[in-house]
């Protein structure tokens, strides 16, 4: 009988294969039919920090009243309607899950600054989420501003909602530091029990016929894997947190290699909007039959084996490695 029991973040769960957050956890019904598939736990859409500004400041009502001056000024940030949970119905909404299902509920909270708004992660906790997620999308225009300080940035918010909590904190971050080994230590002396790696970087588009900066969704292909891939094999062994692995999870195989470089868990978000959310289930029948037809007994038995302390070749998580695809690549 095969294994596929892990843990991530000090809660159980049958399977490594979790939804990553996204709109399709926006729904209960939709949660309801996460866990039928088979997903071992969800991550509910984030909430946003400038969602918890406009309500805290009643931001709406204050740029409304100057829309004939700066009409421009409105499309910036998306208005309150168009987020389908509010920060009072995002807790309705953890509890109405918590109800659902019977797999852990993992909340998220998406911001760039140190600010109030993290104390409404007490709030979170309080709604009986099982643990939080906490996003930190920032990117630096400010030609004055040194990576040394944003680096501080990051470390202050984790700070700041490690102390506002006390379930399990997971950090989902992006890879652009100039040392994301030392990042991650750092992430886990502020409290930090795990890192998911890593968030995507939306990059806007042009419309080249209404002349304006539009928003521009991406999903995933199976190539965005390498990333996370390389730097959970680094840190496995190196810190004591879990480690998360999202973007580019498209199949067995995806999530095969992810474990064996120390991954606990596996995210899911693109293939289930390409493929639908029962994917899982034949996801977990191939991991299954991959593992039978290995002789692996476990998840556990796999793990780590190929990360870079225990692989038989540690330099090619390195610039060894890079050497050897620029001299072995043959243009056509």
């Amino acid at each position: 009988m095969i294994d596929l029991s892990t843990q991530y973040l000090g809660l159980p769960l049958r399977s490594p294969l979790v939804s990553s957050a996204s709109p399709l956890a926006q729904e209960i019904a939709n949660i309801r039919r996460l866990e039928d598939a088979g997903a071992a736990a969800i991550v509910l859409p984030s909430l946003f920090e400038e969602q918890l500004r406009q309500e805290g400041l009643q931001l709406d009502h204050t740029l409304n009243a100057y829309t004939e001056s700066f009409a421009e000024a409105l499309s910036f940030f998306p208005a309150a309607s168009e987020f389908q949970l509010g920060p009072e119905e995002y807790l309705k909404h953890i509890r109405k899950a918590k109800e659902a299902v019977d797999v852990p509920i993992i909340a998220s909270l998406n911001g760039s600054t140190v600010g109030g708004w993290i104390n409404y992660a007490r709030e979170i906790e309080k709604a009986g989420a099982d643990a939080l997620e906490c996003n930190i999308y920032f990117i630096p225009t400010d030609t004055s501003l040194s990576g040394e300080a944003v680096e501080q940035t990051y470390l202050e918010i984790v700070g700041a909602v490690r102390e506002a909590v006390s379930i399990p904190l997971a950090v989902k971050l992006s890879p652009f530091f100039s040392n994301m080994a030392s990042m991650a230590k750092r992430l886990e002396q502020r409290g930090a029990n795990a890192l998911v790696l890593f968030n995507r970087f939306y990059q806007p588009d042009i419309d080249l016929e209404g002349l304006e900066v539009k928003p521009n969704v991406l999903l995933s292909t199976p190539q965005a894997l390498r990333l996370p891939l390389t730097w959970i094999a680094i840190l496995y062994g190196r810190v004591k947190m879990n480690l998360a692995a999202t973007s580019g999870v498209h199949g067995h195989e995806d999530v095969i290699k992810l474990l064996m470089v120390g991954a606990q868990v596996t995210m899911f978000c693109s293939a289930l909007f390409q493929r639908g959310v029962y994917l899982l289930r034949d996801v977990e029948r191939d991991l299954v039959r991959w593992m039978e037809e290995h002789e692996y007994e476990s998840v556990s038995q796999m793990r780590g084996s190929m990360s870079q302390l225990r692989c038989a070749d540690p330099a090619a998580f390195e610039r060894a490695q890079y050497m050897r695809a620029i001299k072995s690549y043959q243009p056509a």
